[in-house]
């Protein structure tokens, strides 16, 4: 399925002794020693680098000029319609054409985007605009999401996805901690947002270019199957049918849908906390560095054995991290309770994406995990939307308090609902 992946097969050898079978589950760095694995999550973190640093900016941006929540979850929505009206769409071009020129185009398009909040922000232009750049952007991520998650199985072997989905959440998380603190130092230090938006830009650029150093062999000869709402719906008809993969989706949605609080985190800053635009930079920042110490911990800790119930109480911790959270004034204690958000969220990430590794055939990745990015797009930018609501008609300590209890409920009820993600046990083994 894979290609020969030369000179990774010659690392690979001088870490493994010739006459002995190597046990690839115990190297945490396993995906690493993968070229082109190694260029996907290089081009990854720079450009989510930049992406969190355009996500501080832009609600900084907007509440410094409204002072209003509701414009803020705007932008939660602004960027979820694509993902509703493109995801199917999407999956389905990532199975029939070259995944590799579906991500070039796409990040053209984002660093056009990007380039045109730039202008606006310099101009100090509509916030209709900006929304009208968001969209855009939101579009080709759409695009750009599932082909990248499809030709992510061709950068490693099948031995490697799980630390593949492992070393790939660290690069994310990683960028998630930089790209929000640089971005908070920058508006601290320049008093503008212009120049995010422009590094922005040339992160974007970067990524382009290592996507096209990638060699990896492309998926094979598309059956030339027309594009009917037969063929855009099978990889909802495969989640149907494989009932642990659409537990562990559901209940991300519903968590995030529920518990997430970061959409409103301008307004803890300046509020509730009061620590300005450098503190904000560390708020955002903390989950993420949550996130990457749980990774590193994970990619060197054996395979879970019993999966699902791991799965359930980190989502447990990830409710009552926030419920916590939103009753707290004190900034240390709110740091804290973002950073272990962020580690129980990072566990989720790590199973769900070795499930969908391990249990996608190749023909139908992109479908799969368009289905996926829909479930973890609508629920972090409808949740961001719910969250800027509640917030306006209740007040944001309720609307963050109420989202972790609605969480731990999720919990109960998917425990209940899906008794196969109780009994799921170690990630590798096929039902």
């Amino acid at each position: 399925m894979n290609q020969e992946f030369g000179d990774e097969s010659f690392d690979a050898a001088l870490v493994t002794p010739v006459s002995a079978e190597p046990d690839h589950s115990r190297d945490p760095y396993h995906a690493l020693r993968f070229r082109d694995f190694r260029l996907l999550i290089i081009g990854t973190f720079i450009a989510v680098t930049g992406e969190q640093m355009v996500s501080i900016a832009i609600g900084w941006d907007l509440y410094e000029r409204t002072g209003s929540a509701l414009v803020l979850g705007g932008v939660g929505l602004v960027q979820v319609l694509p993902a509703i009206m493109l995801s199917l769409p999407a999956g389905h071009f990532a199975d029939q054409l070259d995944r590799k020129r579906i991500m070039l185009l796409a990040q053209i398009a984002v660093a056009i985007g990007s380039l045109g909040l730039t202008i606006l922000s310099f101009a100090q232009g509509s916030i209709w605009l900006i929304y009208g750049c968001l969209l855009l952007m939101g579009g080709a991520s759409t695009f750009q999401s599932p082909a990248s998650s499809a030709l992510l199985s061709r950068t490693v072997p099948e031995s490697a996805y799980g630390n593949a989905a492992t070393w790939r959440s660290s690069s994310w998380q990683l960028a998630s901690v930089i790209g929000p603190a640089l971005g908070g130092l920058i508006i601290a230090i320049l008093h503008t947002s212009t120049l995010i938006y422009g590094l922005d830009t040339g992160a974007v650029l970067v990524f382009t270019i290592l996507i096209a150093l990638i060699r990896a062999e492309q998926q094979e000869e598309p059956r030339g199957e027309r594009t009917t709402l037969r063929s855009l719906i099978e990889g909802v008809n495969f989640l149907r049918s494989t009932q642990v993969i659409l537990a562990a989706i559901t209940l991300d949605l519903f968590a995030v849908l529920f518990g997430g609080a970061t959409t409103l985190l301008p307004i803890f800053a300046k509020d509730i906390l009061h620590v300005g635009p450098a503190g904000l930079g560390w708020l955002r920042a903390a989950p993420s560095i949550g996130a990457v110490s749980m990774a590193i911990c994970l990619a060197h800790l054996p395979p879970f054995k019993h999966a699902g119930r791991v799965l359930l109480w980190a989502v447990v911790g990830f409710g009552v991290a926030t419920i916590i959270f939103g009753l707290s004034h004190i900034f240390w204690l709110s740091l804290l309770m973002l950073f272990a958000l962020g580690a129980f969220d990072n566990i989720s990430v790590v199973i769900r994406g070795t499930l969908l590794l391990m249990r996608t055939p190749d023909a139908m990745r992109g479908r799969i995990s368009a289905v996926h990015n829909l479930f973890t797009t609508a629920s972090n930018e409808l949740g961001g939307f719910e969250s800027g609501v509640a917030a306006q008609l209740l007040g944001p300590l309720i609307a963050v308090v109420g989202g972790g209890v609605g969480t731990v409920l999720v919990v109960l009820c998917v425990a209940l609902l899906w008794p196969e993600m109780r009994r799921l046990g170690v990630l590798t083994a096929v039902e």
